[in-house]
């Protein structure tokens, strides 16, 4: 019977080789135009790019930004809406039957003073907190901007290859982990198409050329912790009329960190950091309370919980070994961990190597800062969140070699990415993953 069969079999077989060397054939014409386009386009995204990274913006200041990000995808025929969650942008291009696909870019800039002595540097200032600061594009939202209009303005010259509808949107706030809440709390999923996939980008001190990505978290949680230490006052020579919240607190800073080293497994990620000690005035004066500051990280639910748990004890037991008053402990959620498809990671990743090499698409470990894409995530979509380099290879190699020069990570004074090809790589990037799930 199965002697039969193998005319049947054989044919099969040689149908599926046939479509699979088509798709391939239509695959690689297809990077090559990508590449093609976002290169013909690139003194465009230069002029851009340059022009955002010397007039950053903070956290819902955001409106030169998002007026110029919204002009520009206006000239490219999206349907565009601002003032989404404060300062947002959403913009729609509706072609036909398909999958729903978001693009996120973040638009805010940091409160600091760039360094780098680039001839594009900002000297932009803004108040943050009641004080006036510089401003700069120091975690790469300029290349990421620049890198999402590439995207943009290549599926749009690719029309005739895809179907379905792009929703692309410019997220405010990233910075403080409010932006993406704003957006959905002024009805993102509701006043527009819920997306059936989201890819976002993020630079990062890799070399140019190359892109990162991983299935499953991709970034951490994120707890800020907020505890003040109470005590009694008085004279720093007679300790012992008072109630001392100084040395309560540092026996927190260091008691805390037991919970890290000794409670959670040591297999999984997580950490917790004193970042701002605020008490007293001179010398001389024990005060009567101490501010201690801080944030905790960490990937999975469980380390979560064991975390919050061990700060809170930890600081109550610090207060009553010193028969002090229970400290206010306030421990305040902030991100979530971005959660990455493994189904569509796998699908892109496969695009990537195709497109960039497999020595250039490569996974990586998550990161260990925090980001709120992942609100987008966790309202049910499939999503992918991926890194692009942007660093010359040889001084990256440099770094990583013993006694290297270190190079400038995200958030330094000195984080300054090289433009070219760093734009292009996350333009083609971008632009290949979304056409990946479009329809046909």
């Amino acid at each position: 019977m199965l002697t039969h069969q193998l005319p049947r079999i054989a044919a099969a077989v040689a149908l599926a080789l046939t479509l699979l060397s088509a798709q391939a054939q239509q695959a690689a014409p297809l990077k090559r135009e990508v590449a093609a386009k976002v290169d013909a386009m690139y003194p465009w995204l230069d002029k851009v790019y340059k022009d955002l990274h010397a007039h950053p913006e903070i956290a819902f200041q955001e409106v030169r930004t998002a007026g110029k990000l919204a002009a520009e995808m206006r000239a490219l025929g999206f349907e565009v809406t601002e003032k989404v969650g404060k300062t947002g942008v959403v913009a729609v291009l509706r072609n036909g039957k398909g999958p729903t696909v978001l693009a996120r870019t973040d638009m805010d800039g940091l409160p600091m003073e760039e360094k780098t002595g680039l001839p594009y540097a900002s000297r932009a200032k803004a108040v943050s907190d009641g004080r006036e600061s510089f401003v700069t594009h120091s975690c790469g939202h300029d290349v990421h901007m620049a890198s999402w209009l590439g995207a943009a303005r290549t599926l749009v010259e690719l029309k005739s290859q895809w179907k379905g509808t792009l929703v692309f949107i410019g997220q405010p706030a990233e910075e403080i982990v409010a932006g993406a809440k704003a957006m959905l709390d002024d009805g993102l999923f509701k006043r527009f198409p819920k997306p059936d996939y989201a890819f976002a980008l993020h630079s990062w001190p890799l070399a140019h050329g190359t892109v990162g990505f991983e299935s499953g978290p991709v970034s951490s949680n994120s707890d800020a912790i907020e505890i003040v230490f109470k005590g009694r006052g008085g004279h720093g020579s007679a300790p012992d009329k008072t109630i001392d919240p100084i040395a309560i607190a540092a026996r927190f800073v260091t008691d805390v960190q037991t919970v890290v080293s000794r409670e959670k497994d040591p297999k999984e990620f997580g950490v917790v950091t004193i970042g701002a000690i605020q008490g007293g005035t001179v010398g001389n004066i024990i005060p009567d309370s101490v501010q201690v500051r801080g944030t905790i990280r960490s990937y999975t639910p469980q380390v979560r919980a064991k975390l919050l748990d061990g700060v809170r004890r930890v600081a109550n037991g610090a207060a009553a070994m010193a028969g002090a008053p229970a400290p206010d402990v306030q421990l305040i959620g902030g991100g979530a961990a971005i959660v990455n498809s493994e189904e569509l990671v796998d699908k892109t990743e496969k695009v990537f190597k195709d497109a960039f090499g497999a020595d250039k698409a490569v996974r990586m470990p998550a990161m260990t800062a925090s980001e709120d894409f992942s609100l987008f995530v966790n309202e049910g979509v499939p999503s992918m969140f991926f890194f692009t380099g942007v660093y010359d290879p040889k001084v990256v190699a440099d770094a990583e070699r013993p006694g290297g020069k270190p190079i400038a990570f995200n958030h330094s004074p000195f984080y300054a990415p090289v433009p070219e090809p760093s734009i292009k790589t996350g333009a083609q990037a971008m632009s290949l993953a979304v056409l990946n799930v479009l329809g046909k």
